[in-house]
């Protein structure tokens, strides 16, 4: 529930109390939702940056692996989305969690969501400063170093958080349709001119997928989708968020699925099958690059450079906003400081929180720049890749949850969206979760002794998390027991 003021107006003239502000309601539609959730994923960043890895580990197969990754999750949205029309807590996740496994898991998995959702921001900047670098020099021949620019990126970043929420849902619309924009020009181009050695769908046959590397190709499929499950955060300000919040999650993981799944093919057509894997291995960071080169022109390769520098800045505001409404839900529980639970009086904005969030990115990233760490293979791979572990093992808490919450209370939904479903969906995504950590070195390339710290993080922290339970039961047992409860009307979350 929204925190009130003390304040009050002279006691003789019977004004009431002066109520704080609290975010803008009715705000966010259904589109203004997927923006930020499919903006977090940052689409071109992925398929130009890491999709060539897939490609050259995986083979011509690697477009299935993000249908399959798709569907996972697409699964696992059944439940979710199901068990958003009956939880109104503005906890998202974690509250979740708390309905149907308890407060003490609830409260594990609120820390394990701030710490995981920071991973995945913070660790960004690094690459902002090197995306930024490599953009200038291809473009003008300039050299700069990249602190300058991942500390402008966190004043720039803190100020679209600061603005209204609508002010940041027009923002991301305009940077996605442009990052999405060139991916679809280059497909065009592909298309038009038949590729390389003519089109094919050799990528779908079962023997180009069910290969050694498909294992590798699953675990790069799963990690683009990171922060696709975020609709929920965002239920406060949406418009009728029973409706809203479903359907953007729908979109969300089909929009993703399938668009990941198209580009990547027909980057593989640009080569053709037999090419591909060797320009993927040989020179990754080029292949997008190359093929928008050769079928639209080098001044679309010019743009693609740039879009690249606002698709990381797309995802940063993204995970911000989610990371300021998650420090707002838990200072209203009296979990996290109060302070945090201040809301802006005009632009309706978590600005105090949003404060906090842009100070730890600041002194994670002058840290690691102090102490002469890599940004993009230091800053950006140690620190995002435990954030990215968490927000799955947060995903996989959420699945299990389902059915045990769906027991618990009386409802009229059916069987396959409270058991089969949740329960599938927590199959596939453990699977999906043994996959990322059996091949960390792929997104660390980091040594054995880092990669285990690097995994060891999220279960930590979600130890760290029922420590705090713990603690909160025996000196805070009215903030325990308060903990994600349901309000009593929607209108109380608005």
């Amino acid at each position: 529930m929204p925190v009130t003021s003390p304040q009050t107006q002279n006691s003789a003239s019977g004004t009431a109390p002066a109520a704080e502000p609290t975010l803008r309601t009715g705000t966010l539609g259904t589109s203004d939702i997927a923006f930020f959730v499919v903006s977090a994923a940052a689409p071109l960043t992925v398929m130009a940056g890491v999709a060539p890895f897939a490609i050259a580990l995986g083979g011509i197969g690697a477009p299935v692996g993000y249908l399959l990754a798709g569907l996972t999750l697409a699964v696992f949205a059944v439940g979710f989305t199901t068990m958003s029309r009956h939880v109104r807590s503005a906890g998202a996740f974690y509250a979740y969690i708390t309905r149907g496994l308890g407060r003490s898991v609830g409260i594990g998995a609120a820390l394990l969501a701030m710490v995981g959702y920071n991973g995945m921001e913070i660790g960004v900047y690094g690459l902002l400063g090197t995306a930024t670098q490599e953009t200038l020099h291809a473009l003008f021949g300039i050299d700069i170093p990249w602190l300058p620019v991942s500390l402008a990126g966190l004043v720039l970043i803190w100020y679209g958080g600061f603005r209204s929420i609508d002010f940041g849902a027009k923002l991301l619309g305009v940077l996605l349709c442009a990052e999405t924009g060139i991916l679809v020009l280059l497909a065009g181009g592909v298309l038009l001119k038949g590729g390389g050695h003519g089109l094919s769908l050799a990528s779908f046959a079962p023997g180009n997928v069910f290969v050694p590397g498909t294992a590798v190709v699953l675990a790069f499929a799963f990690a683009a989708f990171t922060g696709f499950e975020s609709t929920v955060i965002y239920r406060r300000e949406a418009r009728d968020p029973g409706r809203t919040v479903p359907r953007a999650t729908y979109i969300a993981v089909a929009f993703l699925g399938l668009f990941y799944a198209f580009i990547v093919w027909t980057v593989i057509q640009a080569f053709g099958d037999a090419q591909v894997v060797k320009a993927a291995g040989t020179n990754p960071a080029e292949l997008f690059f190359s093929a928008i080169t050769t079928f639209v022109g080098g001044w679309a390769a010019d743009l693609m450079h740039i879009l690249i520098v606002t698709s990381v800045l797309a995802s940063l505001l993204a995970f911000h906003n989610a990371i300021n409404r998650y420090g707002l839900a838990l200072a209203e529980e009296g979990v996290a400081p109060k302070s945090f639970g201040r809301v802006h009086a005009k632009h309706r904005s978590p600005y105090v929180a949003g404060l906090a969030q842009t100070a730890v990115g600041a002194v994670v990233v002058t840290g690691f720049w102090a102490a002469g760490a890599d940004p993009y293979a230091q800053l950006l791979l140690w620190v995002n890749t435990p954030g990215m572990i968490g927000l799955m093992l947060l995903q996989l808490l959420a699945a299990i949850a389902v059915p045990f919450y769906f027991r618990r209370i009386t409802h009229q939904e059916g069987v396959l969206r409270t058991v089969v479903a949740p329960i599938a969906a927590t199959v596939l995504l453990s699977v999906a979760t043994v996959l990322v950590c059996t091949h960390i070195d792929l997104f660390t390339g980091a040594t054995t002794v880092v990669n285990i710290v690097l995994i060891a993080v999220a279960p930590a922290v979600f130890v760290l998390g029922l420590g705090l339970a713990w603690r909160l039961r025996r000196t805070k047992p009215d903030v325990f027991e308060r903990f994600a409860a349901e309000p009593a009307t929607e209108a109380e979350t608005l």
